[in-house]
């Protein structure tokens, strides 16, 4: 019941509001070409993979914050899907394709995608968890967990509403994971180095905020940049 506790905990509320945000737009995004009945099947196999994904790893939560090069990896796996999804659907290659088999493809999606996710948000709120000390860690993360549930599961639907009335929505979409692969990079204990760094809380130090930005800026404009590219070539060959 102290108050580093109590930050801990709305630290990781904020948290599950960004980063579950961000595995509802995931969600929206693989589905949003599916029938509606066949979209709610894919927002809840979608979901159902992210708690399963969530409760795998909050095992191991606390030990992924100081394994070198796991951020990097997730980061790249974050920007190809960025990309993917900024790409025509080819009418002809899917053309004999049965609608369940764009169901299970759309949830086979979602479920890379939330790996990912799922490993950003677990190290995210696992570093909140460590400021509240007192052996409330595994709690908090757990605590974390059950909040990100509800966030993803009512996220996904607004979102895919707004992307059906605003196309807009799935290339800003697309630019958001980008832009979380660029602050997962920046963030990898491998680049700690190279990577100016400055004073957080007590004397934890964290990757500098202009540099984190500046770092998510460019995956974002980089998955825009790489999708375009990749949208006019296939123009071009057809």
């Amino acid at each position: 019941m102290t108050p580093e506790f109590w930050l801990a905990v709305a630290q990781i509320i904020m948290i599950d509001i960004l980063l579950g945000g961000d595995n509802a737009v995931v969600i929206a995004l693989a589905c949003r070409k599916l029938p509606p009945a066949q979209r709610r099947l894919g927002i809840m196999w979608g979901t159902f993979g992210a708690i399963i994904l969530r409760v795998i790893l909050i095992f191991f939560a606390l030990t992924l914050l100081q394994v070198p090069y796991l951020k990097i990896v997730g980061a790249v796996l974050l920007l190809w899907i960025g990309v993917k999804l900024l790409l025509p659907e080819d009418g002809d290659e899917h053309s004999n394709i049965q609608s369940s088999d764009k169901l299970w493809a759309a949830v086979k999606t979602v479920i890379v995608a939330d790996f990912v996710m799922s490993l950003d948000n677990v190290i995210a709120i696992a570093g909140a968890a460590e400021s509240a000390g007192g052996g409330h860690e595994m709690i908090l993360v757990i605590f974390g967990l059950v909040v990100s549930i509800p966030i993803i599961v009512w996220g996904s639907q607004l979102v895919i509403k707004l992307m059906d009335r605003f196309p807009i929505v799935i290339t800003l979409g697309a630019m958001l994971l980008g832009w979380i692969a660029g602050t997962m990079v920046v963030g990898d204990p491998a680049l700690e180095k190279w990577v100016p760094m400055e004073a957080g809380k007590g004397d934890a130090m964290q990757v500098s905020s202009m540099f984190n930005y500046a770092a998510g800026v460019i995956g974002a404009l980089l998955v825009l940049a790489v999708g375009k590219l990749l949208v006019r070539r296939q123009a071009v060959e057809t």
